[in-house]
């Protein structure tokens, strides 16, 4: 008789988490993950905002306020973030979140701290949008340090070009659209007008499915393009100067916030630095052309830099390949290749010998084309 009381019991909390949490994303998954810290009586929730060490948790009670001291803090990359679903105690003054769950995908960039550690910005998200203004000139070398670290996060990068109302002349606005297109291979690029509500339907259909976080420099128009989504003015708006198109941070922590037509958003702070963590493959996925061309170079170690049968050269040399695109796939490299050195004692050595490898390579080149003179 207790057992089943206790089976109904537990069969009815279920229910209410899952009627409660199911616009946040919960679902069956992380029902089976979370089952082992349900049968201690600790509640499942959302992280909806993270400050100073407390949080907001959204959960089938409601929400609630607690602390994150438990979880170890010594590692920024393992701090409770938006994003992430957590056990949280019941009852208590203050209640404590007492883990969270394996997170399925985590947005991270390095810190601009001389430490090189890596910070979380969100957690189980299943599309990151880069939100880019169309009020200023294009900076397409910063889409590419975005998207790098989108796809390396785990989700699906979507690049949203903003303010297109100050772009009325389509042919211009195609452009344009191409330019970012050929800077982001695999990812799908919208123009939108929070003003006239231009592509933000398509905008809706798409994040509709998941969780999404916005992304971008401020002054890109993200509060406003968060506003359109939600249907009311939620986050506040800033005008931006004229002179570079650029903000003041208003909204200065990251919020989770449920879509009314189904699907979860979470708002960031303007972000002035977008340094890489770690982000090879996110790289790689960006420049997925230069990877492919990369396969045919005549070695296999080749640095598309002067090397004999070097695929990528030739691609730039007949155009196939813009020498921009090859410029900033460098760059993002070496500087992919500095953070990781710099927290890994392995990659470091490699690295200190691929560069005495190349110098003397280069000295040698530098001798022979002496000799030939």
């Amino acid at each position: 008789m207790t057992s089943s009381s206790n089976s109904s019991s537990t069969s009815s909390s279920d229910l209410s988490a899952f009627s409660a949490l199911a616009p946040y994303g919960w679902d069956d998954a992380w029902a089976d993950e979370f089952a082992p810290y349900g049968s201690e009586g600790l509640l499942p929730g959302r992280v909806i905002r993270v400050d100073r060490g407390q949080c907001d948790v959204v959960t089938a009670d409601g929400l609630v306020r607690a602390d994150t001291a438990f979880v170890t803090p010594h590692d920024p990359l393992r701090v409770v973030c938006t994003g992430d679903w957590v056990a949280v105690e019941p009852a208590g003054n203050p209640r404590y979140v007492r883990t969270y769950l394996p997170r399925r995908t985590a947005f991270v960039r390095s810190t601009s701290s001389k430490r090189s550690e890596g910070q979380i910005l969100a957690a189980n998200v299943e599309y990151a949008i880069v939100a880019v203004s169309l009020a200023v000139e294009l900076d397409l070398g910063r889409i590419e340090r975005f998207l790098a670290l989108a796809w390396e996060s785990g989700a699906q990068p979507l690049v949203v070009l903003t303010k297109a109302d100050l772009v009325p002349d389509p042919v211009t606005r195609a452009h344009l659209v191409q330019d970012v297109e050929l800077s982001a291979p695999g990812v799908s690029v919208l123009t939108v007008s929070a003003v006239d509500g231009d592509g933000l339907d398509t905008l809706v259909a798409l994040v509709s499915g998941g969780t999404s976080v916005l992304l971008g420099q401020s002054g890109a128009g993200k509060s406003t393009l968060a506003n359109a989504l939600l249907g009311e003015d939620v986050m506040d708006v800033q005008a931006t100067r004229d002179v570079d198109g650029k903000g003041r941070h208003t909204t200065t922590t990251r919020n989770l916030l449920a879509l009314p037509g189904g699907g979860v958003l979470i708002d960031t702070p303007g972000l002035r630095g977008v340094g890489l963590w770690d982000a090879e493959t996110g790289v790689g996925q960006v420049f997925s052309e230069i990877e492919e061309l990369a396969a045919q170079c005549r070695f296999h170690d080749c640095a598309h830099s002067a090397e004999p049968g070097c695929a990528v050269l030739a691609a730039v040399d007949t155009g196939q390949l813009p020498f921009r695109r090859l410029e900033s796939y460098r760059k993002l490299l070496r500087e992919n290749q500095w953070i990781v050195a710099k927290t890994d004692a392995r990659a470091r050595a490699e690295l200190r010998r691929e560069w005495k490898r190349r110098g003397a390579q280069g000295k040698a080149a530098m001798e022979a084309k002496r000799g030939n003179r």
